[in-house]
């Protein structure tokens, strides 16, 4: 996989979450594998500028890092050029421009998909970034504004035209938010309206199958996962081995679990420090109990604990509660296994390829803006 001067072994990405995919989490996923690029959350290019401690907070990174993108927005060709020059003084790898969010708040300003309407203003942005820094620039962006508006393709042509270094397509549009399934057509045709860049393909991959069926029907040069990787951090060398060797790898375990839950608690408290680390760990703990089978009891502390102790004394007492739940060699009994819990929250049942592990979108920042 290449982006502009970098050369690396996967072709596995981390999506932007907001409010979730910060710097403890990418670390994790890193440590866990399979994955060599990340990205920040989205960030506004006038709080980086104005040194807003939230937004230096939100390009925070580590040694172990070596590839990451700082995700602008912005509307204001000055801003987002400046923002960028300040990305790359600080040493970061690239800068991605968010074309893709749908919210009020971005899209209001000119930012996120209402870069997908006016194709003129948004190349003479992108021109004036690519023009003044060195590292690569790369866009993310939807499929258009609504059905009637696919304008991601033509977009896409406009892009490379302007120094666009690759190009990461969510295959919905701005109307659709999150709801519907993807469109791999529309993926694909931004594949195939590109040269020489690659294109990288995003939305509910949340299984090894679905990756694949990705790949596949629109040739992509690469996918990117958001709510799958952080429901099941597991899931870029799963997906790596399982098109290896087409055999769908095993669950991490349980023990697994928990230790890379305690790891990514871990680096929350060294990174916000520990009242503050521990609240912001409430809502990611409550997803990797998604995968723990019963976790009723888990879940009634989940949402109080301020301390590692105190989270240390939660798990200790779920421990020995779920051990009810588990049969003579130590696995959860078949009816208590995640997949076979999984129905709960499927939507349609119809479809394995996605709906193994199909998950909701979280809450996060992007829901009160």
């Amino acid at each position: 996989m290449r982006i502009g001067p970098y050369e690396f072994g996967s072709n596995l990405f981390l999506s932007p979450l907001a409010g979730y995919t910060n710097l403890p989490f990418r670390l994790v996923a890193r440590e866990i594998g399979g994955l060599d690029w990340t990205t920040t959350d989205l960030v506004n290019a006038r709080s980086l500028l104005e040194k807003n401690p939230r937004g230096l907070a939100m390009v925070r990174t580590a040694p172990a890092e070596k590839l990451l993108a700082v995700q602008l927005f912005g509307a204001i060709p000055e801003e987002m050029r400046d923002a960028a020059l300040m990305v790359e003084s600080m040493g970061i790898a690239s800068v991605d421009i968010n074309m893709g969010c749908p919210v009020p708040k971005v899209v209001g300003i000119g930012g996120g998909s209402a870069m997908m309407t006016e194709l003129g203003k948004t190349a003479k942005l992108v021109r004036g970034m690519v023009d003044a820094v060195k590292i690569p620039v790369t866009a993310k962006m939807r499929l258009g504004w609504d059905a009637n508006n696919l304008t991601a393709p033509d977009l896409a042509a406009v892009l490379e035209d302007n120094g666009i270094a690759a190009i990461f397509v969510h295959g919905r549009t701005r109307a659709q938010g999150f709801t519907g399934t993807v469109n791999l057509a529309g993926i694909r045709a931004v594949v195939e309206s590109v040269k020489k860049i690659p294109v990288i393909g995003n939305g509910d991959v949340t299984t090894v199958e679905a990756a694949k069926k990705m790949f596949d029907e629109t040739g992509c040069a690469g996918v990117s996962i958001g709510r799958g990787a952080f429901y099941n951090p597991w899931i870029f060398t799963h997906i790596h081995e399982y098109l290896k060797t087409g055999i769908v790898p095993a669950e991490a375990s349980y023990p697994a679990r928990a230790a890379v839950m305690r790891r990514h608690l871990e680096l929350m408290i060294e990174v916000f420090g520990e009242d503050h680390g521990c609240r912001l760990f409430r809502k990611p703990a409550s997803w990797y109990a998604k995968r723990f089978g019963p976790a009723r009891e888990f879940k009634k502390g989940v949402t109080q604990f301020s301390t590692r102790a105190e989270f240390d004394e939660l798990l200790a007492r779920y421990e020995t509660w779920r051990a009810q739940f588990l049969d003579e060699t130590g696995e959860l009994k078949e009816q208590y296994r995640p997949a076979a819990m999984v129905a709960s929250f499927m939507r349609d049942p119809d479809d394995p390829v996605h709906t193994r592990d199909a998950i909701p979108v979280p809450k996060g920042p992007v829901d009160t803006w």
